[in-house]
């Protein structure tokens, strides 16, 4: 197996903890296209980062930001005759459109040039692209080809690992594989580099947030909060026992939603549109308290309709996992199910009322652990009080009333200091930018993949799970010219 030397591995392990440990690199800017393909969105995309040194006359660089995305776009397999994600169709869409995404993206490589127009480029450093009936174009050729690797559905992986392993092998340059969920928790940097402006830039400025951090990602596959230290450094503090928030959110979608809603779109995640029935004017209808005192949170709440959901693991047998570190949805879609099952001729307004009741429940159980996660570390001292930010990423980070609930419900419970960071609704599901961004930042750190890496359909962040952590899981290497 290829590893990094020990030095390298602190190394990328520590990167951006406090201070920037980077080595800077000789070029201006650092170029990389990144290849998304996990589950069913198949995504490519083309990042650039510079650094802010002036040129010979004292003015600043016209480029607007830190990092500029020159391309990003995807494709989502059309699974709406299977109600969910199908395996085949979603193999079938990345191999009917990997391929022309890629070919697409090329043309949007910077063009070659200088920053003072009249330096020859380096050789090699270019690719030459040909269309017919037009005259070659010489492009800037990406300094390493970003993948990711896993998790996700294995034959979906391979299909764009390989497409990048044949690039890099094509242009003679490095590949890093990314693991998907630490890209999740690293897209809120991603987002601060592109708003950086060149022009108020520091070198040794951080991205935000700075580690250490929390991260909620919480998707249709995944939930997990984490204690994020650094960039290869994740503790799991919590995570589902039976299925992923997104998921449940999915299942109560189906079983809510009146049939002329479901039968009229080919949108097969239900939660967008469960989140549209419900709060039909937005934030006005959210209409949220917070609940102050744990006994408030877990009560049942009655509603005019006589019904009241159970709060997830309020009501375990013995009481022993009603402050346990772990999520569970399962029950709460139970609930729901039997309910509907008894009253199939259920009203709009009843059914609407049931769909909100859902939200609150499965968020409040999300935000509960996050402050119990943070008076537990506030407690150790030091490590915990470093703690400023809570990332919430992944596709469910996109509803706008998780966004209301975790603010009100970590106010509530006296954390009004910590920060909530949420991507933007396009950077919350899976998308080839964060691939791009944590790809970049892994090989700014020394780190690059072998091309024997296979694609992996677990890998954890956290070292003490069984599969590996971002750095045990093989086939990483020591970027050549890169300090130890």
């Amino acid at each position: 197996m290829l590893v990094l030397g020990a030095r390298c591995l602190r190394r990328i392990g520590t990167a951006y903890a406090g201070t920037l440990l980077l080595v800077q690199s000789r070029r201006r800017q650092i170029l990389t296209l990144a290849i998304e393909t996990s589950c069913d969105d198949t995504s490519v995309a083309i990042l650039e980062k510079r650094d802010h040194r002036r040129s010979s006359n004292g003015s600043s660089y016209s480029f607007p930001s830190t990092c500029h995305l020159h391309f990003h776009e995807k494709i989502t397999a059309n699974n709406s005759a299977h109600g969910g994600v199908h395996p085949i169709v979603a193999l079938t869409s990345h191999q009917e459109n990997l391929a022309a995404l890629t070919a697409k993206a090329l043309h949007n490589l910077p063009n070659v040039q200088s920053d003072d127009g009249d330096v020859s480029p380096i050789p090699g450093s270019t690719i030459t692209l040909h269309a017919l009936g037009r005259p070659a174009i010489e492009k800037q050729k990406p300094d390493f080809v970003s993948v990711t690797r896993g998790p996700g559905m294995r034959s979906s992986l391979t299909t764009g690992l390989d497409t990048a392993k044949g690039l890099a092998v094509a242009w003679q340059v490095p590949l890093v594989g990314v693991n998907h969920m630490q890209a999740h928790a690293l897209t809120p940097r991603l987002v601060s580099a592109l708003n950086d402006r060149a022009d108020n830039a520091n070198l040794a400025h951080e991205p935000y947030p700075a580690f250490p951090f929390l991260s909620l990602l919480v998707s249709g596959g995944h939930t997990l909060l984490l204690r994020t230290s650094a960039l290869t450094t994740h503790t799991i503090l919590a995570t589902t026992t039976d299925i992923a928030i997104g998921d449940c959110i999915d299942k109560i979608a189906r079983i809510v939603l009146p049939s002329e809603i479901t039968n009229a779109t080919s949108e097969i995640s239900y939660g967008r549109l469960l989140e549209q029935f419900a709060f039909p004017n937005g934030s006005d209808d959210y209409n949220y308290t917070a609940p102050t005192t744990r006994a408030e949170e877990i009560a049942r709440k009655q509603t005019k309709w006589t019904w009241a959901l159970p709060p997830p693991l309020a009501e375990t047998r013995s009481g022993l996992k009603s402050r346990s570190m772990e999520y569970s949805f399962s029950g709460l879609g139970s609930a729901v199910k039997r309910l509907c099952d008894s009253n199939p001729t259920m009203s709009t307004p009843e059914r609407i009322e049931l769909a909100r009741e859902a939200f609150r429940l499965t968020f409040e159980h999300l935000a509960s652990r996050v402050g119990w996660a943070l008076t537990s570390l506030s407690e150790k001292g030091g490590q915990g009080q470093d703690v400023k930010t809570l990332v919430v990423s992944g596709g469910v980070a996109s509803n706008g009333y998780l966004r209301t609930v975790l603010r009100s419900f970590l106010t509530a419970r006296g954390f009004p200091h910590i920060g909530l960071s949420f991507p933007p609704v396009e950077l919350c599901t899976d998308n080839a930018a964060m691939i791009a961004w944590a790809g970049m930042e892994m090989w700014e750190a020394g780190g690059e993949s072998g091309l024997g890496c296979r694609a992996l359909r677990k890998w954890s962040l956290d070292p003490l799970v069984e599969d590996g952590e971002i750095l045990g899981a093989g086939c990483w290497k020591r970027r050549e010219g890169h300090d130890d």
